[in-house]
């Protein structure tokens, strides 16, 4: 069982990267549009290369169609 964090997602950003804003509650931009999963599969690369883990490490439990996700790490 991973951590747990609350993440805001900002698609068709211009520069990918994620930010912490408080305890477990991050901002993230990416390139991908919010189509077809596009983001979300970006958005699990960006964050598998943020806490240095693998991209399969990173699961969506909350929020799929949604800005704000829950996600588990690890």
């Amino acid at each position: 069982m991973g951590r747990k964090i609350w993440v805001t997602v900002r698609p068709q950003a211009k520069k990918a990267e994620v930010k912490k804003i408080a305890d477990a509650q991050y901002v993230a931009s990416i390139h991908a549009p919010a189509r077809e999963g596009k983001a979300n599969e970006e958005l699990r690369e960006v964050l598998g290369d943020y806490f240095s883990v693998a991209k399969s490490s990173v699961r969506i439990l909350l929020g799929r169609t949604g800005r704000r996700k829950l996600v588990e790490i690890g």
